[in-house]
């Protein structure tokens, strides 16, 4: 492969050829829809609906996509037209993959005993983009959901294949950074002035985190934000061991601290050896900077 990528009008054009191909034959759900897998969603994302348990009990509709997955094993519905592309990509130089963003449609909700089954189009290929993390190419594909035949939703998901800018001298180490869009904005907004904000609905006040365009309590979409004070506690953490990532330090706690405001958030634990963290251990809010671009909240362990 050549150190340079492949770049002129004949090679868009093969790209765009595979646009309208599938990219996955028709595949079925490995499990029905399940009031198990449901509760499990539910816990990890500390939603309480009530939408989601009982006789009338729905799957959250943020579930689309988990009924479709196969976990670790390979896709046996994934088509050679997928492959292909991805390999032309590969072979041209943009050898380097990122996932930038999905899109949801909820059609109709999905109901404990639902038999779902699936088929993916690659919608699109974008022209050559250029990007900090090098020049590539955007793909997207649709992932057409159904239940019993009816379609109950779709998913859009896409990924940049590119030529990493620092392929020919050694990468630089900086920490990932947070995607920005319209429905975070505030919260960056907020970091920069060294607050940590939490968004509040108006009509019901719940408080939630992460943000989010609506209320997951009452579907309003109106909201304010309240500033946290900056203590909590250890809910739970995970000690980072391997794999290595560049700008990471490995071994590194990462904790889901519960705010005093009662909302959680993933974030570094700091100020305590990895090895000493602990479920219940009270943290204080702070704000480390690590480049000159980035500046994150982290949290301080202040137990004994």
């Amino acid at each position: 492969m050549s150190g340079e990528p492949e770049v002129h009008e004949e090679f868009e054009a093969r790209l765009k050829a595979y646009e309208g191909l599938p990219a996955a034959a028709t595949g079925v759900g490995r499990d029905l829809v399940n009031e198990p897998m449901i509760r499990h969603w539910c816990e990890a994302m500390g939603d309480t609906s009530p939408a989601y348990t009982g006789p009338d009990a729905i799957a959250p509709p943020t579930m689309l996509q988990a009924w479709t997955m196969a976990g670790l094993t390979h896709r046996p519905e994934r088509t050679a037209a997928y492959d292909e592309l991805l390999t032309l990509l590969d072979t041209s130089g943009h050898d380097a993959v990122v996932a930038t963003d999905c899109e949801q449609e909820y059609l109709r909700p999905l109901r404990p005993g639902d038999r779902i089954t699936f088929d993916s189009v690659i919608e699109s290929v974008s022209a050559r983009k250029s990007t900090k993390l090098g020049a590539g190419y955007f793909v997207t594909t649709r992932t057409d959901v159904r239940a019993g035949g009816e379609l109950a939703g779709t998913h859009r998901f896409r990924i940049l294949k590119y030529a990493p800018a620092h392929r020919s001298s050694k990468p630089v180490e900086r920490r990932p950074r947070p995607v920005v869009n319209r429905d975070n904005a505030g919260f960056w907004e907020g970091v920069a002035r060294h607050e940590l904000l939490i968004q509040r609905c108006t009509a019901c006040r719940a408080l939630r985190f992460p943000w989010l365009p609506g209320c997951n309590a009452c579907g309003s979409p109106d909201w304010d934000t309240v500033a946290a004070s900056g203590e909590g506690t250890v809910y739970s953490y995970v000690v980072m061991h391997h794999p290595p990532f560049p700008a990471f330090e490995p071994p590194y706690a990462v904790g889901l601290v519960e705010l005093a405001e009662g909302v959680r958030i993933v974030s570094n634990v700091v100020g305590v050896p990895y090895d000493e963290v602990r479920i219940g251990l009270p943290v204080r809010l702070e704000f480390r900077r690590y480049d000159e671009e980035l500046e994150l909240p982290v949290f301080r362990g202040v137990g004994p």
